[in-house]
């Protein structure tokens, strides 16, 4: 359940940077969306973003910067060691230049490249460009 509320998320966030919205109010919410959208506004794809009551049902506002493309969550669970993150962001990503594949791993949810340079393995959350 909690991949489809990601999916769920992720994709609002999409439709709505599509029509050209400033912001877009995402319910429910779990921690892991949280997560996923502080690495987007790390590498620059949405401006900021508010959590509102945290511990009950919830809601997100994010502020869209205009520059999602797409946004994808895995509805099934994959793992992927850390020698393997290059060849599946290769097979993922549709260019080489962005986009950036985030992974569940043991020292919490990180994208590709920080996977990488801490040489940690994982779960596949999604990715975005």
């Amino acid at each position: 359940m909690g991949r489809r509320i990601l999916n769920d998320a992720l994709r609002s966030m999409v439709n709505a940077d599509r029509r050209g919205k400033a912001s877009v109010e995402l319910k429910p919410i779990s921690t892991v969306i949280s997560s996923f959208l502080q690495i987007m506004k790390s590498r620059g794809y949405i401006k900021n973003f508010q959590v509102y009551d945290p511990h009950r049902v919830g809601r997100i506002t994010v502020e869209l910067q205009g520059r999602l493309n797409d946004a994808k969550a895995l509805t099934y669970r994959q793992d992927i060691k850390a020698k393997d993150i290059e060849a599946y962001r290769f097979r993922t990503l549709p260019t080489h230049q962005w986009g950036y594949v985030v992974i569940t791993t043991p020292d919490g949810v990180l994208d590709h490249e920080e996977a990488m340079r801490r040489n940690v393995g994982g779960q596949v959350l999604g990715y975005f460009h």
